[in-house]
């Protein structure tokens, strides 16, 4: 069948488990990828057929969210963005003719397929946000933020054939139409084999968490730093810590040696740790409530600990609870992508065998026919 495929470029981890997905879909579909930000890049250099479209971008400062830089800088790209977008939406429809599409969070695909009537299926974590019931214990004092999280998260991509969400825990399900798979993982991941060795793989998107090095430099403990000296061409050392440039090679043999991780609240390397069995000190980005929901989750389970700062106090404590944390790792089994790829080719058959008249079936499925 023909697939347009939409992922979103804010963070990478949205193009490396798309990445996964798509070795497995081009192998036997015509798949077209719409993609934004440096996913564009990185998919670009695996697979034909990948068209640069605009999309929203995050500003940051320290380890939260600067909304109205966000909004700002999402303004002036839109000036831009939007007439690019117009352009990739033509471009497609003379050249190519979906019968279904595939959205890992992105919008223009979800647009293309509503403006042609197409069957949506939706790939990615988020969704267990709003097709998933939470205890109200978990989400005490984080009720407003998760009714604002889950307005946006419903409001994403609705209406689709079907949602597949990827996750390490699995809350009960709320919504018809839903299907919790394992984590996809990269076949890096998969077949590193775990180590522990004696360092912190220490991983922030924000450049601007300049406060961040102070406290890992009297923690004393060895410390691989990524992701806040980007200009970094080869590794610095400084005391106890070693920044490193990125290399998906290096990292994922410093994830899978390390004696535990330090990173935000991110879904995509916090499900690689836990299927390497590491514990993890998750800091989420402020104002981001998917990666506060992924970290109590988290601390939950006995996998890591949840800080909404980092301080030393809370370093020493989590380091105090690693042992716990890679004893409750130990009833961690994921067996490879094989669920999640089955599930996505089983809905992928029934999208394309009812692409005609879907919309009529799932409005009687949901009672409003």
């Amino acid at each position: 069948m023909r697939i347009l495929y939409g992922v979103v470029g804010e963070g990478m981890g949205h193009a490396t488990r798309s990445r996964v997905l798509l070795e497995a879909l081009t192998k036997e579909h015509e798949v077209h990828i719409v993609v934004s930000g440096r996913a564009q890049s990185y998919l670009s250099q695996r697979f034909q057929n990948v068209h640069g479209i605009w999309g929203l971008t995050i500003a940051y400062e320290g380890n939260s969210v600067k909304k109205w830089q966000t909004v700002l800088q999402n303004l002036q790209g839109a000036v831009k963005g939007w007439p690019q977008n117009v352009r990739q939406y033509f471009d497609l429809v003379e050249g190519f003719k979906p019968d279904v599409v595939v959205s890992d969070f992105e919008t223009f695909s979800y647009l293309f397929a509503k403006n042609h009537r197409l069957p949506v299926i939706s790939v990615d974590n988020m969704q267990v946000i709003n097709r998933c019931q939470h205890e109200p214990s978990l989400l005490a004092g984080h009720e407003e933020s998760f009714e604002a999280t889950r307005a946006i998260v419903k409001a994403k991509l609705p209406g689709a054939f079907h949602y597949l969400a990827t996750t390490f825990f699995y809350p009960p399900l709320r919504k018809r139409r839903t299907t919790l798979a394992p984590s996809i993982l990269r076949p890096e991941i998969l077949s590193a084999k775990s180590e522990r060795g004696e360092h912190l793989l220490v991983y922030q998107t924000a450049t601007t968490n300049t406060h961040l090095p102070e406290i890992l430099k009297q923690s004393g403990v060895p410390c691989r730093v990524y992701g806040l000296r980007r200009d970094l061409k080869e590794d610095l050392v400084d005391g106890n810590l070693t920044y490193r440039p990125f290399s998906e090679a290096g990292f994922i043999d410093d994830l899978r040696t390390a004696r535990a991780v330090v990173a935000g609240g991110g879904y995509t390397l916090m499900s690689e740790a836990v299927y390497l069995h590491k514990p993890l000190l998750s800091i989420p980005v402020g104002g981001q409530f998917e990666q506060v929901l992924n970290a109590l989750y988290l601390e939950k389970l006995g996998y890591g600990m949840y800080v909404k700062e980092l301080s030393l106090d809370a370093l020493k404590t989590f380091l105090t609870r690693v042992p716990a944390c890679e004893e409750a790792l130990k009833g961690y089994e994921q067996d490879g992508n094989v669920k999640m790829l089955a599930a996505l080719n089983d809905q992928l058959a029934q999208a394309y065998e009812h692409r005609g008249h879907w919309r009529m079936e799932l409005a009687e499925m949901d009672g409003k026919a």
